[in-house]
C-alpha cells in the first residue's frame, strides 16, 4: 500500500489488550503515521498500569523515540470502572509485563495534546482515542482553542444497534467517561466515531489468528498472544459467542485506511445522568443538514481489509 505521506497523530489509550494491538499496528506503519505522542489514561486498568504498559509495547516495537505521556487517573465525574476482567490483571493477559527500560515523558497526557496539537499548523494533527476520553476533554477545557485545531478525532466509543458490552446500552469507553465524551462529541471538532456496530464486524477468526502466528518478528508474536487471549477470555465469559471482536485497532486502521470503512453523518449525545442508561450514546441520522454534522459515525467495516492491514504492518 503506497502512502502520499505520513499524517500525523496522537494516540490516547488505556492499554487493554485491543490498544495494545493498536499501538503495535500503528508503530509498524511509519510510511503512514508520524506518531508525535502516545498519551495514556486510567481505563481498562489502572493509570499507572496503562502507563508502563503503553511503554512495553513501545519498547516491544522498538520505537522508544516515542514520547508516552501519563494522564488522568479517574474520570471526571463518575467513580472509576476498570475492566480487567476482559483483559488480565496486568491489562496485557498472557503477555509477559516487565518494568520497561525507558521512563514515560514528563508533563501530563492534557499538556501533551495541548503542545503538540498547538505546535503545527492547524488541521494536521490527528486523535486516535481508544480508551475513557478524559485526557482530550481535559486538554480541550484547557486550551479551547483545540478543538477548532484538530484534523480529526477517530474514536473507539459508542453503540446504536449493537447495544453495549460493559452494560446493555453502552459501550466501555464512553460509560467509563461519559461526561468527557459528550465533552469531545459536542466540541465540534471533526469527529469519526467507530463504535460496536462497526467493530463487532472484525472478528478474530481461527483464520485469521494464524496468519499472524505465522508471522516471526517480536510485535507480531506479541499481537498473536494477546489474540489469543481474547479468544479465550471470549469462550470463558460469553459460551457460544462469535470470535471477538478487534476494537481499538480499527482506529488506527480508519486512520492509514479509511476506505475500509462506510461513515454517515450523525447527530451523537451521550446520556449523563440516568443510572440506567449513563454512558448510552443516542446516534441520529435524520439530520436537517447533514454537511453541517461533525460526527460520522461508521456502519460498516472491511474486517478482511483490516486484518489484512494488521498483517501487512506486522510483516515488515
Amino acid at each position: 500500500m503506497a502512502f502520499m505521506s505520513a499524517q500525523a497523530i496522537i494516540i490516547d489509550c488505556d492499554p487493554g489488550v485491543d490498544d495494545a494491538i493498536a499501538l503495535l499496528l500503528a508503530f509498524a506503519s511509519p510510511q503512514a503515521l508520524e506518531i508525535l505522542a502516545v498519551t495514556t489514561v486510567a481505563g481498562n486498568v489502572d493509570a499507572q498500569q496503562t502507563a508502563r504498559n503503553a511503554r512495553l509495547i513501545r519498547q516491544i516495537a522498538g520505537a522508544e523515540g516515542v514520547p508516552v505521556h501519563a494522564g488522568a487517573t479517574r474520570p471526571l465525574v463518575r467513580a472509576p470502572i476498570v475492566a480487567s476482567h476482559f483483559h488480565g490483571t496486568s491489562g496485557l493477559g498472557w503477555l509477559e509485563v516487565s518494568e520497561p527500560s525507558a521512563p514515560a515523558a514528563a508533563g501530563h497526557s492534557a499538556d501533551a495534546i495541548i503542545a503538540a496539537v498547538m505546535s503545527r499548523p492547524p488541521k494536521t494533527v490527528s486523535i486516535a482515542v481508544m480508551g475513557p476520553m478524559t485526557n482530550l476533554a481535559l486538554a480541550m477545557t484547557l486550551e479551547p482553542k483545540l478543538a477548532a485545531r484538530l484534523e480529526q478525532v477517530v474514536i473507539m466509543g459508542g453503540a446504536r444497534i449493537e447495544g453495549g458490552n460493559i452494560t446493555a446500552s453502552a459501550e466501555y469507553n464512553v460509560f467509563a467517561d461519559p461526561h468527557a465524551a459528550s465533552m469531545v462529541y459536542g466540541s465540534g471538532a471533526p469527529c469519526i466515531a467507530i463504535g460496536l456496530d462497526a467493530t463487532h464486524q472484525v472478528r478474530t477468526t481461527p483464520q485469521r489468528l494464524a496468519a499472524i502466528k505465522a508471522l516471526a518478528r517480536p510485535s507480531a508474536k506479541a499481537v498473536a498472544t494477546l489474540l489469543e487471549f481474547s479468544i479465550d477470555v471470549q469462550r470463558r465469559l460469553v459460551p457460544g459467542a462469535p470470535p471477538p471482536p478487534l476494537h481499538d485497532p480499527c482506529t488506527i486502521a480508519y486512520l492509514i485506511a479509511p476506505q475500509l470503512f462506510e461513515t454517515v453523518s450523525a447527530d451523537l449525545q451521550v446520556e449523563t445522568e440516568s443510572p440506567l442508561t449513563l454512558g448510552h450514546t443516542a446516534v441520529e441520522f435524520r439530520l436537517p443538514d447533514p454537511a453541517a454534522a461533525t460526527v460520522r459515525w461508521a456502519v460498516k467495516a472491511d474486517a478482511n481489509g483490516v486484518f489484512g492491514l494488521l498483517q501487512e504492518a506486522l510483516a515488515r
